[in-house]
């Protein structure tokens, strides 16, 4: 199993990582805000465990969603 997790960075969005969250990992709103402020204080944030097709799929699916929105936002996938 791996897990994916997000990065901190000084220019992404606060709500663009909660609309992330909320709609790559399912996550409700209470649940993305505690996770993006996580993320915002220890520098990064597990989204979810999953298996390696279904981890990778969705760091692709939220690099691609920050680069067509213009952010930094780093997203990766390590072993659970």
């Amino acid at each position: 199993m791996y897990q994916v997790v997000l990065l901190n960075d000084d220019y992404t969005p606060m709500e663009f990582v909660v609309m992330v969250l909320q709609q790559y990992f399912k996550r409700d709103l209470e649940t993305a805000t505690h996770i993006m402020l996580k993320i915002h204080h220890e520098g990064r944030g597990v989204c979810g465990v999953y298996t390696k097709d279904v981890a990778a799929t969705k760091v692709e699916l939220v690099l691609a969603a920050a680069r067509r929105d213009g952010h930094p936002l780093q997203c990766i996938m390590e072993a659970a």
